[in-house]
C-alpha cells in the first residue's frame, strides 16, 4: 500500500469516514494506483461511499493502468463476470494476459491453467464429460471427471484465507451462530475474487446443467475435518420469489473417508471423488420444494473433505442485490 491508501484505510478503521473518503480522493486524482483501487472496493461494497458499479469499473481502469496489480486482478475478473457492464470475456482475458506479461506470480498463473482449458470465445467449454444418472424415480446426475486436479486446487485455494466456521443468524436475536446443520468451514467465492479459470469452470457447470451462469449464486466453498458434517436438509429457501431450482455439488479431493452425500429417499449414497461433480433438482415442476432432493453430508471419519457447492436459481441471481 502506498502511504496515501494507508492513511485513507487508518481513517476509515478509525470512524472518520470523511476524511478516509477525502485522502483517498486527493491521492487518487494525483494518479495514486492503490487509492484509486481503494476508491472502487468502496464503490463496490457501497461502504464509506455510495454503491456505484459502473464508477468502481472506471476506478479500476485507472487503478490497472497506473500499475495495481490487485485492480487489474479484480478488472478481469468484474470484467468476464458482467459487473458494472456487459459481460465481455475477450476483453476481460486481454487484461488477464497483460497483468501476466507486467507482475507474473497470480496473474500468470491463471493465464497458463486458462490456456490449458478447451474453451470457445466466451469462455464455455467446447466438450463436456458424459454424465451417468443415478436414483430412480428421482434423478441425480454425475459426472465423475467433471474438474482436472489443477482446477480443483485452484478452486480450493481461491478461499484459502476466508475460511470459517459456518454460521447463521439466530432469527431471535439476529447475532451469529453456529450453523446448526453444517459443522464444516465455509468460504463464498465473491464476484471480484471470481478468476477467469473460476469462471470458466462455473460456465462448464452451467453448461452441463443447461443453465445460464448468470443463474448461479457465488461458489461456496466447503472444508470439512473428521468428524465434521451436513446434516440432512434442503436446499431450498423460504419466501422467495427466485427459488434455487438446481444444486452441484463438486468434490474437490480424495483420501478422505467417510463424507458422502446421501439422499434418503433414494437410499441412495454418493461417494465423491476428486473433480467429480453430482447436480440434482430441488423443486418439482409447479416450482415448490421436492421432498426427494432432502440430503445431507455423511460425517467425515478420516482425512479433509474440499468440496464446493453451486446452488442455482430460477432467474438470473444479482449477488450485489441478494436477489
Amino acid at each position: 500500500m502506498t502511504q496515501a491508501s494507508e492513511r485513507a484505510v487508518a481513517a476509515l478503521e478509525g470512524g472518520r469516514q470523511q476524511d478516509a473518503v477525502a485522502i483517498a480522493q486527493d491521492a487518487a486524482s494525483a494518479g495514486d494506483a492503490e487509492c484509486l483501487a481503494l476508491l472502487a472496493r468502496w464503490r463496490l461494497i457501497g461502504s464509506p461511499l455510495p454503491r456505484d458499479l459502473p464508477e468502481a469499473r472506471r476506478l479500476l481502469r485507472a487503478a490497472t493502468l497506473a500499475g495495481s496489480e490487485d485492480a487489474a486482478m479484480m478488472e478481469a475478473a468484474l470484467t468476464a463476470n458482467g459487473t458494472g457492464a456487459p459481460q465481455d470475456w475477450s476483453g476481460a482475458t486481454a487484461i488477464l494476459r497483460e497483468a501476466a506479461e507486467r507482475y507474473g506470480g497470480p496473474a500468470a498463473e491463471d493465464a497458463a491453467l486458462l490456456s490449458r482449458m478447451d474453451l470457445d470465445d466466451e469462455g464455455y467449454p467446447l466438450a463436456l464429460p458424459e454424465p451417468e444418472s443415478l436414483g430412480r424415480d428421482y434423478q441425480v446426475k454425475r459426472w465423475r471427471q467433471f474438474l482436472t486436479p489443477e482446477e480443483c486446487a485452484h478452486l480450493a485455494m481461491s478461499v484459502r484465507d476466508l475460511l470459517a466456521p459456518s454460521i447463521v443468524a439466530d432469527p431471535r436475536t439476529g447475532r451469529s451462530i453456529p450453523h446448526p446443520i453444517r459443522t464444516s468451514s465455509a468460504a463464498v467465492v465473491g464476484p471480484t475474487r471470481e478468476s477467469l479459470p473460476l469462471q470458466a469452470i462455473m460456465r462448464r457447470l452451467a453448461a452441463a446443467t443447461g443453465t445460464r451462469v448468470e443463474q448461479g449464486e457465488p461458489l461456496n466453498v466447503l472444508h470439512y475435518a473428521p468428524g465434521q458434517e451436513y446434516r440432512e436438509h434442503m436446499d431450498t429457501l423460504p419466501h422467495v420469489t427466485n427459488q434455487r431450482t438446481v444444486t452441484a455439488l463438486i468434490y474437490l479431493n480424495t483420501g478422505y473417508v467417510g463424507g458422502e452425500t446421501r439422499f434418503p429417499a433414494q437410499n441412495l449414497s454418493v461417494a465423491g471423488g476428486g473433480g467429480g461433480m453430482v447436480a440434482f433438482a430441488n423443486t418439482l415442476p409447479d416450482g415448490s420444494p421436492d421432498p426427494r432432493s432432502r440430503h445431507a453430508g455423511a460425517p467425515v471419519r478420516q482425512g479433509v473433505k474440499w468440496a464446493a457447492t453451486r446452488w442455482i436459481r430460477a432467474k438470473p441471481f444479482d449477488v450485489w442485490n441478494q436477489g
